[in-house]
């Protein structure tokens, strides 16, 4: 069975950096190793929802030019029916843009720079409770 897939979506290069390390190739014991996939463009965060080619998305909501608070929230509200979201983080600047990621839908939110022992736990649990509902249905990354 391939390692679950988590995709992180930023247009900064240090911000997706920053996301990979604070949760780890090994977020916990139970879940076992991830891989991610980093995307810096809308377009292929779409073209991976599309595929099933993630099972996690972690998105910034600070990105340009197209913010992850509204990409959660577009993927929620205009992709067909067959098409399943991934378990959605959203990124966060500020404590008080919460209330925007739960309005997107996000289904757990972090706090900008990313702590590594929130965000493990963070990613644990939606992979977990991904992995109750069904087994990871992202292919292996070829490079």
């Amino acid at each position: 069975m391939a390692n679950p897939v988590i995709l992180v979506y930023s247009s900064n290069a240090q911000t997706r950096a920053a996301i990979v390390a604070a949760i780890g190739r090994r977020p916990a014991a139970d879940v076992g190793l991830v891989d991610f996939l980093e995307c810096s463009t809308l377009p292929e965060v779409l073209l991976a929802v599309d595929s099933q080619a993630a099972d996690l998305l972690v998105l910034d909501g600070e990105a340009q030019p197209v913010g992850g608070i509204g990409i959660c929230r577009q993927l929620h509200q205009e992709l067909p029916d067959d098409i399943v979201v991934p378990p959605v983080m959203l990124l966060v600047g500020r404590a008080a843009d919460r209330w925007l990621a739960t309005w997107a839908r996000a289904d757990e939110v972090l706090l900008s720079p990313p702590d590594p022992v929130t965000a493990a736990e963070a990613a644990a649990t939606l992979l977990r409770r991904l992995g109750s509902e069904q087994a990871p249905v992202a292919a292996e990354l070829t490079g």
